[in-house]
């Protein structure tokens, strides 16, 4: 959803998005797009974007909480030759961006930090080179520049990428500008992605000649929890999910596979029922938001189950592994953590406590999830944290027959 929000805004004309999203970082991405000088319609059941390229209205845009856009959107702000603010709130104004004032500078970009964090502000145009890149600790960073390049009609140029992490979230950023019809570089095994010399072919088509369609997918990040949910305390069905996505979390399938659990996988559902569950060992460090919902799963198969990829975690909305371990021993959990190992002691029978979100959507799901089969009642607090990524995470699991209050 934030992506094709970004696209539509660089790729000009008309953009009809189906199937749009209504949580925080989703209404963060259109209040963006229309301080940028997009025009967002939504009657609900899709939105409209109308664009004519980066011509900013506004002096800043406010990222909220989302890592995605502010790292995405940052080099689009770029685009302008306007000088604007770039901000955000929560745990956002933490997180390092020093990665913009090391790279930016070399695009032609004026750049001011406060000491690496936010708020930066940004004075464009950007200018696109032949650029290094460090890809560990975001995908999200290249991202952006992808998007960037692809709006300046970058011709001849690679950006090149060392260390890149989560590389199925390119390959989705690359499929969004494929279907916006903006210039796709080659791919280059994920080390360069050249931009080849433009041609009349490539030039952007006139505006207005071309509407753009485009559906968002369902949330294999969100849909992770319920099918976690269901391998716990199910039978479920979940239906909406593209099973040949490019999502990095449709991983999660491998885990729920090999822990034990009924699963059917099926083209347009998933129906998915416990069993007795035994440990497993998954490598999420192409999949870092799996670690909460597949520790809750871990908590319910018998032994130790080990999650490696825990570097990935420090600079999430909190560091989860940490957390993870926290406000699970509240719930009768141990976790250890070994170098880029977590170690989860599962099989015995959770407790019922109150736990804290740590203001983490993530974590206040992971929670919930996790308490569908205490011994006694789960209370999350800061249970609202999920309105960033999943508002109507608690109405569906009430759906499927929790017991839910708030």
């Amino acid at each position: 959803m934030q992506r094709a929000c970004a696209a539509a805004l660089v790729a000009k004309g008309k953009s009809i998005i189906k199937n749009p999203g209504h949580s925080n970082d989703d209404k963060a991405a259109m209040d963006i797009t229309q301080r940028l000088g997009g025009t967002v319609a939504n009657n609900g059941n899709e939105l409209i974007i109308e664009s004519n390229g980066v011509q900013p209205v506004s002096s800043e845009i406010n990222c909220g909480e989302s890592g995605l856009s502010i790292r995405m959107f940052t080099p689009l702000v770029a685009l302008s030759n306007h000088a604007l603010t770039v901000n955000g709130s929560g745990s956002l104004v933490t997180r390092p961006m020093d990665f913009f004032d090391e790279i930016l500078p070399q695009l032609g970009v004026q750049v001011k930090s406060n000491e690496g964090k936010l708020p930066l502000n940004i004075q464009g145009p950007i200018v696109p080179e032949n650029i290094t890149i460090d890809g560990s600790l975001s995908s999200q960073f290249l991202t952006g520049l992808l998007l960037a390049y692809a709006a300046s009609n970058a011709s001849d140029v690679s950006i090149t990428v060392t260390n890149l992490k989560s590389k199925p979230y390119i390959d989705l950023t690359l499929d969004v500008m494929k279907q916006f019809g903006l210039k796709v570089p080659e791919n280059k095994n994920y080390e360069s992605f050249y931009f080849a010399p433009s041609t009349h072919d490539s030039l952007p088509i006139a505006i207005g000649i071309t509407t753009h369609h485009y559906t968002v997918e369902g949330d294999w990040s969100g849909a992770a929890f319920l099918l976690v949910a269901g391998a716990i305390a199910g039978n479920i069905v979940v239906k909406g999910l593209d099973v040949f996505s490019p999502q990095a979390d449709k991983a999660v399938l491998q885990a729920l596979m090999d822990c034990g659990c009924i699963i059917s996988i099926q083209p347009e559902q998933i129906e998915i029922g416990p069993a007795p569950l035994k440990p497993f060992h998954f490598n999420a460090t192409e999949c870092p938001d799996l670690f909460p919902p597949l520790v809750a799963l871990a908590s319910y198969c018998k032994g130790k189950s080990v999650i490696e990829g825990t570097t990935r975690l420090t600079h999430k909305e909190s560091n989860r592994a940490l957390t993870l371990q926290e406000e699970f021993a509240k719930l009768g959990v141990t976790i250890e953590l070994q170098d880029d190992l977590m170690i989860v002691h599962g099989g015995g029978r959770l407790k019922g406590a109150t736990v804290h979100s740590r203001h983490d959507h993530r974590i206040a799901m992971a929670c919930a999830v996790a308490g569908l089969k205490a011994a006694g009642d789960v209370i999350i607090e800061e249970a609202e944290a999920i309105n960033k990524s999943y508002p109507d995470f608690y109405e569906h699991l009430k759906l499927l027959k929790a017991s839910v209050s708030y």
